[in-house]
């Protein structure tokens, strides 16, 4: 028998996710109180990516605590990769029953020259499409080509459809930073709540 509807309910969610390659701790809540402090601990051992997520989840109003342990004597591939899923999968635990929320969300981000769009479905079908028109090999210690990967398994991981674009920029800095601005601007529309308790599809139903 499906958990009763709450409107008020708090969304959180915590993620283990250990391979041969990675060892990760994440918690992601959706929800923080007016007046609850916003808790953000991000450490990837990769600095670049810790400000992204850092900056998604200050600008998405979310708190996340999120530990990795991954082989970077590698490269970055596996660890920014198994971050994203664990993200995504915390994302949609907490998310539960998709049900009484806006279901889409759009976010516009600029960061000087550089302007970002993100639009987000949540959908049950996982997709990501996105043109962030990086120049440089990387940023940091991340590369420019896991970036957009990060994108792509939080979406397949989350099951939700993406788009991130980059409209305009020349600093690749700004150019990525303003993108995961927006997608945070588009996670905070998308699953704002209702009372209504509705299925937000002409199908009755979004599966999990």
């Amino acid at each position: 028998m499906a958990a009763q509807y709450d409107p008020h309910s708090i969304r959180t969610a915590t993620v283990t996710r250990k391979t041969g390659e990675t060892d990760i701790q994440c918690t992601l809540t959706l929800d923080v109180e007016a007046g609850a402090k916003q808790v953000i601990e991000v450490d990837t051992g990769i600095g670049f990516l810790n400000h992204m997520l850092h900056a998604l989840a200050k600008h998405g109003k979310m708190s996340l605590q999120l530990k990795c342990k991954g082989d970077l004597e590698v490269d970055d591939h596996h660890t920014a990769e198994d971050c994203a899923l664990a993200l995504g999968e915390a994302f949609k635990k907490a998310l539960g029953e998709r049900r009484g929320i806006r279901r889409y969300g759009t976010g516009f981000a600029p960061l000087d020259e550089a302007l970002a769009r993100a639009v987000l479905d949540i959908s049950s079908r996982p997709y990501f499409c996105g043109d962030l028109q990086l120049k440089r090999e990387k940023i940091g210690d991340l590369s420019c080509e896991m970036i957009p990967h990060v994108f792509h398994s939080f979406a397949e991981a989350a099951g939700v459809t993406l788009h991130v674009d980059v409209l305009r920029g020349f600093n690749d800095h700004h150019k990525s930073e303003s993108a995961f601005k927006a997608l945070a601007l588009a996670i905070r529309e998308a699953i704002q709540r209702d009372n209504s308790g509705d299925v937000p599809s002409t199908k009755g139903v979004l599966a999990v």
